[in-house]
């Protein structure tokens, strides 16, 4: 199988980041602040706790973004409320022709939004369909791949969109930002929306970062004290931020040596391996038998984690070995007896192959 992993930072440009980071904090907070939990409640004024107020100003910072909102729902709640505030019920919204990630396309069918495809992969196909409808009022562009075969760039497809039509972008970051160079609104997009969870910050909380105009529509609609991100969530979500760059610049690294030793046939019975972005960048291993359910049921038993909680949350230390992505099942519903992912999270190289070869080595005793 030929996949087209993104390039994101090495590990010098992760460390950049983190600097980065660090002088936005410094730039906005007073030394007490940041070792304190922060505030609580709706602020005269502000409507929010200070504290969660400021961390807004630094992430939009951080990001050269206008504006920034920390929203509840995680990932998918930034993403529903983005859709929200740049488009109407039921008008046309723009995607790209492959499986679309369940809940965005839950908030689209909640919005009773008529989904217009195009090939982000074919600049053509792209441009020809927006020049056939001409009342599409919206786009989204993932930033991480939805079928095996993605291979198109992010700003190359956000300004042929822009030329070919007046309209706001939306881009789903969750899985690429910290660890791709520019968010999606680096990129030229209106909006980018993704989970803190994530990115080691806390359970529920949402980031969207873009234009003014659409930031402030979010805010207005949340409203009441319950919509908001307490002070000590909004510091959890920038101390977050400050270790994950190094900590998935370090995971890239991983991927890529096992992909290398497992070609070399360091571990038998492999057929294929390959890194891809499914949704996380992860490390695809693809048997020579359909073992891959026994293999799994083998690897938790060495210690691997079996499921995501949050996908490279804080709480996922340990190698997880779990099966490909249901957009990936979609496409070839075959793979998921003959292929597995492997994300290394905090562990190495040496760790995961070994894991592998043991898992492997059970089930052929089994047969």
């Amino acid at each position: 199988m030929q996949t087209y992993p993104l390039k994101g930072m090495n590990l010098d440009e992760a460390r950049a980041v983190q600097f980065r980071v660090i002088d936005c904090i410094m730039k906005e907070f007073e030394g007490h602040e940041i070792l304190s939990r922060g505030d609580l409640g709706v602020v005269p004024g502000l409507n929010k706790p200070v504290a969660t107020s400021k961390v807004e100003r630094v992430i939009a910072d951080i990001f050269e973004a206008e504006s920034c909102v920390l929203v509840r729902g995680a990932g998918s709640g930034a993403i529903r409320l983005g859709l929200y505030s740049m488009i109407g019920p039921g008008e046309k919204i723009l995607i790209h022709d492959a499986p679309v990630y369940s809940t965005t396309a839950t908030s689209m069918e909640m919005m009773g939004l008529r989904c217009m495809k195009a090939d982000y992969n074919d600049p053509d196909n792209l441009k020809a369909v927006l020049a056939k409808e001409k009342d599409i009022r919206g786009a989204v562009v993932q930033y991480t791949r939805q079928k095996p075969d993605d291979r198109y760039d992010m700003e190359s497809v956000i300004r042929t969109i822009k030329e070919g039509a007046d309209i706001p972008i939306l881009t789903d970051d969750n899985y690429a930002v910290m660890k791709m160079k520019k968010t999606g609104v680096q990129c030229g997009a209106d909006l980018s929306c993704f989970s803190s969870f994530k990115l080691l910050g806390p359970e529920g909380i949402g980031i969207v970062i873009g234009k003014e105009k659409y930031v402030r529509k979010i805010v207005d609609c949340s409203y009441s004290g319950g919509m908001q991100t307490q002070g000590h969530e909004a510091l959890d979500v920038l101390r977050g931020l400050v270790y994950a760059p190094v900590s998935l610049a370090v995971e890239a690294e991983v991927i890529e040596e096992c992909v290398d030793r497992l070609k070399k046939g360091e571990v038998p019975g492999i057929r294929d391996a390959f890194p891809a972005n499914a949704q996380s960048k992860v490390l695809l291993v693809e048997f020579e038998e359909d073992i891959a359910e026994q293999v799994l049921e083998a690897a938790e038993r060495l210690g691997a984690a079996p499921n995501p909680i949050g996908s490279e949350s804080k709480y996922e230390m340990v190698p997880m070995f779990y099966r490909i992505s249901g957009t990936f099942r979609r496409i070839d519903p075959t793979f998921e007896k003959r292929m597995i992912r492997i994300n290394p999270m905090r562990g190495g190289a040496d760790t995961v192959l070994r894991v592998l070869k043991r898992a492997m080595e059970s089930v052929s005793i089994c047969f």
